[in-house]
């Protein structure tokens, strides 16, 4: 049975091959994305994306600033407009920063910014559809998460404490929308091959795991009853100790 899925980071990396898959699989997609034009002439130009049985537009594209607490609502009203209703999300948008532990004067921005896209992002998106989800029965929710908020390497303390907050905040989405048949997926994948690994040095890409393969786990998700959805998926490119 398809479903009508809001994917926020859909422009590129892991969101990207997801949004691809699940338009590929038959669902109907909502992104939500810095920029909408960005996406013309490409597999997500819903020009190219075809309609559903009933002849309605399957993808539609929403201009979205995971910094702006208004875009979310603002979000999740076009999407109902469009398709009138929703049941899933993937929480795929995110920032990446190495301000570490002792940051210096002026870094307080930088470490903002990762609690506005990394944490309240996808709080404030989730508050928004929280009706759409708990209507459905089987309302999913998939958030990329990253191994960085399992565990600590290194000195990337900013962004490790905003995975972490996430964590925290997929684990408790989880024990508000139970009742309601709401199932959530921390995804927490080590290294990627994505714009964001670009400059590990540590392994050659091709030995990272890919962005199509977690799409894949993802389509696969959606096609679990309430009773067997995990709450969360470990993928290890490295062995982690």
């Amino acid at each position: 049975m398809p479903r009508t899925i809001l994917i926020s980071g859909a422009s590129r990396g892991i969101g990207r091959a997801i949004a691809e898959r699940l338009l590929a699989d038959g669902h109907r997609l909502s992104l939500g994305v810095r920029d909408p034009d960005a996406l013309s002439g490409t597999p997500l130009d819903p020009a190219h994306a075809g309609v559903d049985e009933e002849g309605q537009p399957r993808l539609m594209l929403h201009p979205y600033n995971a910094e702006d607490p208004a875009a979310a609502e603002t979000w999740v009203a076009a999407t109902v407009s469009q398709f009138g209703a929703l049941d899933s999300m993937v929480h795929s948008s995110g920032v990446f920063s190495r301000v570490p532990l002792l940051f210096e004067p002026g870094q307080e921005q930088e470490i903002q910014q990762l609690w506005d896209v990394n944490l309240m992002g996808p709080w404030w998106l989730t508050r928004a559809a929280w009706p759409q989800l708990t209507a459905h029965g089987a309302g999913r929710v998939m958030v990329l998460v990253s191994m960085s908020g399992k565990r600590s390497k290194g000195r990337l303390a900013g962004y490790t404490a905003s995975k972490f907050a996430l964590m925290g905040l997929c684990q408790t989405m989880r024990n508000e929308g139970w009742e309601q048949g709401i199932r959530v997926t921390a995804i927490c994948p080590s290294w990627v091959n994505t714009d964001m690994a670009a400059a590990v040095n540590a392994m050659p890409q091709e030995a990272m795991s890919q962005p199509g393969d977690i799409a894949s786990l993802t389509a696969q998700l959606l096609e679990l009853p309430n009773s067997c959805v995990p709450f969360e998926l470990a993928l290890s490119c490295n062995l982690e100790a």
